[in-house]
């Protein structure tokens, strides 16, 4: 049996709950509370809260920690039914006692996967802050549970577009990071037929989506034209030019599909048209050295009597579709980027045989 003693801070709140703020090492708090995971009983019953382990957030969150400048600011909340008691020391300070003779006492509401990233590190010295609550029964504390959990959370797109100022974030980041920045300059620095068009958190009247016009820029990092540009120091630099001088090539072959349109009227400036879009930029890239507007024109000629942007009917894989049957789904881009591609592919040959016959 271990009687865990604190120093603690009372909140005034509601009356008839006591709510306290103390720190404490991460192997203790895994000691006086539990992760009770949400499940069913043998007989149907649902028990627990907690969502199963993310196995990727925990290993982020521990990639960070690890580090010697790690700081942990935001408290776990750990929610107690019996084991605890209060003793008041005036002014708002407390003395907690929480006792585990019958088990551990608390119930983890928020933070299992900081707690269980910091029980794998040996960092002896290193504490978190614990918000507590004392609940009168465990509906009570369920009830807790999904009050506090159900916050909205941030917008992944305003995550996204902090993104570039922050340094230091976990590796999954990093290829975000640098497609976000990419996107910023586009949208605001240094864009030419993109500038203010993207809608981005700092600028909603913009219409084409930030998040496509970020996997456009990763795709291509990844197995795409912007891959072979890595290399270099200047490698924003030269994604924001390559990319510019592509768009400007599709405004003027596109025209009034393009100009002035909404993802609603036309596909072009739709989710799925921008991301398909970016692998015809890459074959131009990798074919025929385009990287100029003038270079991306000629293919965009040969493309597009095929397309169906605002009007008519897309013929792929032997079937008919109407043009705005296109959806922004993982389904519906690879169809269309399959089509696109291999349309531009094949036109590209048949002009290549007319020159040589």
């Amino acid at each position: 049996m271990t009687v865990y003693r604190y120093p603690a801070l009372r909140a005034r709140q509601a009356a008839e709950h006591d709510v306290f703020v103390f720190a404490a090492s991460p192997q203790d708090v895994l000691s006086f509370a539990q992760i009770e995971r949400v499940g069913r009983t043998d007989d149907g019953q649902l028990k627990g809260f907690q969502r199963h382990q993310i196995a990727s957030h925990i290993r982020d969150i521990r990639d960070y920690l690890a580090r010697e400048d790690a700081l942990l600011p935001n408290a776990v909340i750990i929610a107690f039914i019996e084991g605890v008691k209060v003793k008041d020391l005036g002014h708002g300070r407390l003395e907690v006692l929480i006792d585990d003779k019958k088990g551990p006492p608390g119930f983890v509401v928020d933070g299992q996967q900081r707690l269980t990233a910091l029980s794998g590190l040996q960092k002896p010295d290193f504490q978190v802050f614990v918000s507590a609550v004392v609940c009168k029964n465990y509906d009570e504390l369920r009830q807790q549970f999904v009050l506090i959990n159900n916050t909205r959370p941030l917008p992944k797109t305003l995550i996204y577009e902090l993104l570039p100022t922050v340094e230091g974030l976990p590796e999954r980041y990093t290829a975000r990071r640098f497609a976000a920045r990419v996107v910023e300059r586009l949208n605001f620095t240094g864009g030419r037929a993109l500038r203010g068009q993207i809608r981005q958190h700092t600028n909603p009247a913009g219409v084409i989506s930030d998040t496509a016009m970020q996997k456009v820029v990763m795709n291509s990092a990844a197995h795409g034209a912007i891959r072979e540009l890595i290399q270099y120091e200047d490698r924003e630099d030269r994604a924001v030019d390559l990319i510019n001088e592509f768009f400007e090539a599709v405004a003027e072959v596109y025209g009034g599909q393009w100009v002035g349109m909404s993802p609603r009227v036309s596909r072009l400036r739709h989710g799925a048209g921008i991301v398909a879009m970016g692998f015809v930029m890459d074959l131009l890239f990798s074919s025929e050295g385009a990287n100029t507007k003038d270079g991306f024109v000629p293919a965009l000629e040969l493309l597009k009597p095929s397309t169906a942007w605002t009007s008519g009917t897309w013929k792929m894989d032997d079937c008919e579709f109407p043009w705005n049957d296109i959806q922004n789904t993982p389904s519906d881009i690879d169809l269309l980027t399959r089509f696109l591609v291999s349309t531009t592919k094949r036109q590209l040959r048949r002009l290549r045989r007319a020159a040589n016959a």
